[in-house]
């Protein structure tokens, strides 16, 4: 199983190292892949703005969401916040691996942005795309370095794995190699969708069990996930939810039926209701999709659970070739157990 993880996840992070390496790309480097000369950037900010100098080279970031766009765009940072779960995502490990990173210069996260560390790694430029405190952080972080992040606080929560890279190539002068990632990772769901013609128009549900409830994480206001982009639509009874109203009641779990379901359970045992408690509840089991075998259970060991819910650049088509799979299953109704 974990063998099988590795592969999907090299498959992913050695086409995007591959396209990046075509595209003249090099660890360290944020500017390498042009011959003309870079302009300094001035990128206004919800704080500001960044005056960003010509050709950054040494880059820091202060998320696992930033160091994934760091990873994408083939730059290796001069230090990287250090979250353990996502450290050791399998897409993770095998972008270091093509990038070269043996030992990366990490901090601990744990209580929030180690300041002095970022400090002492001396960066041209600090990567915050993706940091959910930077409306704590941005005043302490632009002494240090000129910042890119946000447009507008909100985009913290509402702004697509595109968007972010897109805006961080702008501030990086290589806005044509975020084009890039892009486009690849497009390419990544539309031959999955070309090999399976029969996702078209089926409609979809997308379950989390969090510790407080049952989430619809498909909801009527979710921005298109992974699963979208394979061909799939989210049914009618997605727009009776929302980021704000997410929660499912057993007694309107009739509601979570589409032509597929999707379940994960992230937090294990300390879920609302554990795999077999749900399993075996008589509303579960009458849900037409459920009752005819039309569903998976997405493995949450590898982080797939989270990065279908929150896709980034780098994560992206390790999660088309661990989501196909189910797919095919739960629509084979040969629907249960997990995705690995």
């Amino acid at each position: 199983m974990f063998a099988q993880k590795r592969r999907f996840a090299a498959l992913a992070a050695a086409s995007a190292v591959l396209l990046l390496a075509a595209c003249g790309g090099s660890g360290g480097d944020a500017s390498s892949g042009s011959s003309s000369a870079k302009a300094a950037v001035s990128l206004a900010n919800a704080w500001g703005a960044a005056e960003i100098p010509a050709d950054p080279k040494r880059v820091a970031v202060v998320s696992g969401g930033d160091r994934s766009i760091a990873y994408a765009l083939g730059i290796v940072p001069v230090i990287e916040a250090d979250y353990p779960a996502s450290t050791s995502a399998p897409y993770t490990v095998e972008a270091r691996k093509g990038l070269g990173i043996t030992e990366p210069k990490l901090y601990n996260a744990t209580d929030g942005t180690d300041f002095a560390a970022v400090a002492a790694a001396e960066p041209d430029v600090i990567l915050g795309m993706q940091s959910y405190s930077m409306d704590e952080d941005y005043a302490q972080l632009a002494k240090i370095a000129p910042v890119i992040t946000f447009s507008e606080k909100s985009q913290i929560n509402d702004m697509t794995w595109q968007d972010r890279i897109l805006r961080a190539g702008e501030g990086l002068g290589i806005k044509d190699k975020a084009q890039a990632v892009i486009d690849a990772n497009k390419k990544a769901a539309t031959d999955a969708a070309a090999a399976n013609p029969d996702f078209k128009g089926k409609t979809y549900t997308y379950l989390i069990m969090h510790p407080e409830q049952i989430t619809y994480a498909s909801d009527g206001s979710a921005a298109p996930s992974p699963v979208d982009d394979l061909g799939l639509v989210k049914p009618a009874n997605a727009a009776k939810f929302s980021s704000a109203k997410s929660a499912v009641s057993l007694e309107n779990l009739d509601l979570v039926d589409a032509d597929v379901v999707l379940i994960a359970y992230p937090f294990g045992d300390e879920g609302l209701m554990t795999q077999k408690e749900l399993e075996s509840n008589p509303l579960w089991q009458k849900i037409p999709a459920v009752a005819k075998g039309h569903w998976a259970i997405l493995d949450s060991e590898s982080g797939l659970a989270s990065d279908l819910a929150y896709p980034d650049a780098l994560s992206y088509p390790w999660v088309i070739e661990q989501v196909t799979p189910a797919i095919v299953k739960a629509l084979a109704g040969k629907g249960g157990g997990s995705s690995s």
